[in-house]
């Protein structure tokens, strides 16, 4: 059995049935964490058991996007969506949750053992937490803004890229300081490596080592390997386009994945040594993640992960149904963990690669149940569009030069991709070529001389080559620079709008014309737009939603020259209303009468979490949370209902999905027919269910049966023979019942005047004619042999229709109906109603007494 925890009510622990330190939950088995988004649970995988043995609540991140990291004896959890960090200690489940990070991507936590570090990529901040409190070690670490990384490699070295510089660093953390009274006091962290891998303003990418790190150059394809304390080995790879890494890579072939062609290369320490192409298509392939000498490819969009040996031959792909999301893909302890956010299980791949499912919710630890969430029902998405053509980039948009001291500095907006990602920019001017990275989209150009005039032209490069080039203004650089802007502020906007403003700028006796933004993100940094005054209004969709940006100014006077960049602002993350959400479906419900079932999908939440969802159908609404499905009640029986639902956060309501449905009707019954027997009937007739389930029964005037279950045809029994009968049909459900009524005859019943001649003397004649006397076959008025009331006598094998029985003289039949006595006579239409006695009419179907009523 494991353990249930808690995080409840303002975001803070609370342990459920344990708080003692032996029932400390931490384990040195290999496990790991991983985030449910729809149950809100952080779960805690075994590697060795392939089960759940820990999960923890976390009911005010449901929904979110939540980081996890961990080790034996901590989890930290970031809530993206809030920016809160929350600590686990699992060996004595003390527990932390401060507010300690801004919300949206861009700030990452690090863990490895007993060192944190939460790293703010956009600030360029990198600062230590004790993971027992949360609680700063030491000063913080600053770095260019921009920065990208912060992962430790598997000696505990935190590695930091400067994309701005062209650097690498690690970073070794400082020792926990003494819990003790008067116990040492920890120093900071200190930087022990830093290494240049790229010119400044190129892209960069890292995967961590197991005693280093690997970074990619992907302006220029350059890979730069840095293991122990060894010079960085470069090579410069093949690709097609932008690659991407892993944020760890296990051995010391590096995967390198082009996202856009579904291509991996794998590089060696003597450059690539296999590469192959990913199935499928689509630009949702995630790095490759290299597992004992097998590489692991997921795919977002399809659910797979497509799996491949050390030569690249594909092996059997691990398959998640509606994963939510990414797939998480983390190596620890021996084991490849896989996670699907959205699903509600999870894969453990151990060293041979074997594979085994994981039920994450599965009710088996100490606790209780999982919380209740309404099943995911979601219709199955739209097919993706066609793939569209894919040509050479767009020219750039606003090339701007702008002078400084012996320098100039040059700006530009992206070209259009035209469906192939850029890989770089090219800037050329004062006789010299420049590369830049797609992301940077800036450039100063030193060793200028003051008085002379330049130009720059620039011009973006995809997989299919070199786009248009454009061409900035004239500038020359001179002494006369203005000053920066003092201060930089943001503020995101619920209309997806972001408003940068600052003082005005001193000229320094000169006007100022404009001022550049340039917008800071997590590895990059781009020009956003110009204004002639101290703000700018950033367009909705301009900028990511959901992901981190800080701005800085730089201000040009009427001569053209530029000041250096202004102090950067605080973070903000864009965010608008959630997109519509698409697929809604609304359905009948069967089993209950007024009700229509809704489903839809989750739609994007735009930077801000969706907190809700407004249900609206026939003047009524229903707020749902934590779901994405909803039964409606409270409508009329057959009701046409339109609904629509709207997904709510922080910037409002979205638009609107819509769907209709019609409720459960009374249901119609029409009879089509009626099979009469003896003393049975079987009635057959049509029902519309009224889209609902209909239950079915039958029932006969008089003393007659009745019957139930199929709603197209029913048989009713114990009837009596040549009998009128009214059947009524009723069909019911959830809205209400119906019937249907028919009359008809049961069919008469028959029995044969029997009388079978001897063998020999006068039995051999005596069923051949009525004679005087006693003979087989004699009909009476009563129900004695009596000769003044006999009224006739049938022959044998004569059909008699038969009514009912009536006790009487007893007769015996002898050999001439096999030895047939009785006292029962039977009441038969011969000349009326008169009676045989039942000695001489064997009755058709058995000659069962009981089938007769009594007269």
């Amino acid at each position: 059995m494991g353990t249930v925890l808690t995080l409840a009510g303002g975001l803070g622990f609370t342990v459920l049935g344990l708080g003692a330190a032996d029932q400390a939950v931490a384990s040195f088995d290999a496990a790991s964490w991983v985030w449910s988004r729809s149950k809100g649970e952080v779960a805690r995988i075994n590697g060795v058991t392939a089960k759940v043995d820990t999960r923890v609540d976390v009911p005010k991140a449901r929904g979110h996007a939540l980081e996890v990291t961990q080790t034996d004896r901590f989890v930290l959890l970031r809530d993206v969506n809030t920016g809160a960090i929350g600590s686990l200690d699992l060996t004595t489940l003390q527990e932390y949750w401060n507010s300690t990070s801004s919300p949206g991507l861009g700030v990452r936590v690090a863990l490895d053992e007993d060192s944190a570090f939460v790293v703010d990529t956009v600030q360029g901040q990198v600062q230590q937490l004790d993971p027992r409190t949360l609680g700063p070690i030491g000063e913080p670490l600053r770095f260019p803004p921009g920065i990208t990384g912060g992962i430790f490699d598997g000696k505990g070295k935190l590695w930091i890229a400067a994309p701005s510089e062209g650097t690498v660093t690690a970073i070794a953390p400082a020792s926990l300081p003494s819990d003790s009274p008067g116990g040492a006091t920890a120093g900071g962290p200190r930087i022990v490596r830093t290494e240049a891998v790229a010119a400044a303003s190129h892209d960069l990418t890292v995967s961590t080592l197991d005693d280093g790190v690997a970074v990619l150059d992907r302006t220029t394809n350059l890979l730069a390997t840095i293991r122990d304390a060894a010079p960085a080995v470069k090579q410069t790879l093949p690709l097609t386009g932008p690659g991407s890494l892993a944020p760890h890579t296990d051995g010391r072939s590096v995967p390198v994945t082009v996202t856009d062609s579904r291509h991996v290369y794998v590089v060696g320490d003597q450059g690539v040594r296999a590469d192959f192409t990913v199935p499928g298509d689509g630009d949702a392939l995630q790095p490759a993640v290299a597992w004992e000498g097998f590489f692991y490819v997921a795919d977002s969009d399809t659910g797979k992960v497509h799996v491949f040996d050390a030569a690249g031959k594909a092996q059997k792909d691990i398959t998640f149904q509606k994963p939510g999301g990414d797939l998480e893909l983390d190596v620890r302890e021996g084991y490849l963990f896989i996670n699907a956010p959205g699903s509600s299980t999870a894969r453990v791949v151990d060293d041979n690669h074997a594979v085994r499912t994981v039920d994450k919710y599965a009710d088996d630890v100490l606790g209780g149940d999982p919380p209740a969430t309404p099943p995911n029902t979601d219709p199955p998405p739209p097919e993706k569009p066609k793939k569209p053509l894919v040509a050479k980039p767009g020219a750039p948009r606003n090339v701007k030069a702008a002078a400084g001291n012996a320098e100039a500095r040059v700006t530009w907006q992206a070209a259009a991709d035209n469906n192939a990602p850029i890989t770089r920019y090219v800037v050329e001017g004062a006789g010299k070529t420049f590369q830049v990275g797609a992301d940077q989209r800036s450039l100063t150009v030193t060793g200028l001389t003051n008085g002379e005039s330049y130009q720059f032209a620039v011009h973006a490069v995809n997989k299919k080559g070199d786009g248009p080039t454009r061409t900035s203004n004239s500038v020359k650089p001179t002494s006369e620079v203005p000053d920066a802007p003092t201060a930089v502020t943001a503020e995101a906007k619920p209309d997806g709008t972001v408003l940068v403003s600052w003082p005005a700028a001193n000229g320094q006796g000169l006007e100022i014309k404009r001022y550049t933004v340039t917008a800071i993100s997590e590895g990059g940094s781009a020009p956003i737009g110009d204004a002639t005054e101290t703000s700018l209004t950033i367009a909705a969709g301009q900028l990511e939603y959901g992901k981190q940006y800080a701005f800085t100014v730089v201000s040009v006077n009427e001569r053209g020259a530029g000041s250096k960049a202004s102090p950067v602002s605080g973070s903000v993350v864009p965010f608008n209303k959630p997109g519509k959400p698409e697929g809604v479906d609304a359905a009948t419900v069967a089993e209950t009468a007024g009700a229509i079932k809704v489903t839809w999908q989750a739609p994007a939440d735009n930077g801000s979490a969706i907190s809700k969802y407004v249900v609206r159908a026939g003047g009524k609404s229903s707020e749902v949370t934590g779901g994405t499905a909803v039964t409606l009640t409270g409508f009329g029986a057959g009701e046409t209902v339109a609904v629509e639902v709207r997904a709510v956060n922080d910037a409002g309501e979205s638009e609107p999905g819509t769907a209709t449905a019609k409720t459960v009707s009374v249901p119609k019954v029409t009879i089509t027919g009626v099979d009469p027997g003896i003393d049975t009937a079987a009635i057959s007739f049509t029902v519309d269910q009224g889209g609902g389930t209909a239950s079915c029964s039958v029932d006969s005037s008089g003393t007659g049966s009745s019957a139930s279950g199929s709603c197209t045809k029913l048989s009713v029994s114990k009837l009596t023979a040549g009998t009128a009968y009214t059947f009524t049909v009723t069909a019911k459900n959830a809205a209400g019942s119906v019937t249907a009524r028919s009359t008809t005859t049961t069919d008469s019943r028959y029995g044969i005047a029997t009388c079978n001649n001897g063998e020999n003397g006068d039995t051999a004649t005596y069923c051949d004619k009525d004679v005087s006397g006693r003979n087989g076959n004699e009909i009476f008025s009563g129900t004695q042999q009596d000769n003044d009331n006999q009224v006739g006598w049938a022959k044998p094998g004569t059909r008699l229709q038969a009514y009912c029985k009536k006790s009487g003289e007893e007769v015996y039949a002898y050999i001439y109906n096999s030895d047939k006595r009785s006292t029962w006579w039977i009441q038969v239409n011969y000349s009326g109603k008169n009676y045989i006695p039942w000695a001489w009419l064997n009755l058709e179907g058995g000659d069962d007494l009981n089938d007769l009523p009594t007269c």
